[in-house]
């Protein structure tokens, strides 16, 4: 990603259905949705979005720092739980975003897992950048289910 930000362009196809076209690389477009009443469920709500962004970040800056020391982690399972609330107006907002990163080895194959751990939120731009606005959890387990942090 560059250093200097990006473009994209949103262009309503029907109701609240956005086409999501990202204009300087060759990813293909999505569509986002709102869920019913107001929309159709036919892409992801912004809030999916969010936390989609949220915990891929995450787990990308994750499995970078563990290969920057030549470990493999592969595969990797992140699983994500958002909880919604009001605010003051009542407005409904992301209250939370648990993040549940599972590893696809035991700890102990991993070298300078505890410096691993101790850093690797934050080189997640996503994570650091949104957590002013709501708290973001984070948990990181191997295969064998062992809680190495959160």
């Amino acid at each position: 990603m560059s250093d200097t930000g990006f473009k994209l362009r949103l262009t309503q196809q029907a109701n609240f259905q956005f086409l999501v076209e990202f204009l300087d690389t060759e990813i293909p477009p999505i569509t986002t949705d709102e869920p019913p009443p107001l929309g159709e469920n036919a892409g992801p709500n912004p809030s999916r979005m969010l936390a989609a962004a949220v915990a891929n970040c995450l787990a990308a800056s994750l499995m970078f720092a563990l290969k920057k020391f030549k470990n493999e982690p592969d595969p990797v399972t992140v699983e994500v739980d958002v909880q919604m609330t009001r605010n003051e107006a009542k407005r409904l907002r992301v209250g939370a975003v648990d993040v549940a990163i599972k590893l696809g080895k035991p700890g102990a194959a991993f070298e300078h897992l505890d410096r691993v751990l101790a850093q690797f939120e934050d080189f997640c731009v996503v994570t650091q950048s949104v957590r002013d606005g709501f708290e973001v959890n984070v948990a990181v387990r191997d295969s064998e289910d062992v809680l190495l942090k959160g």
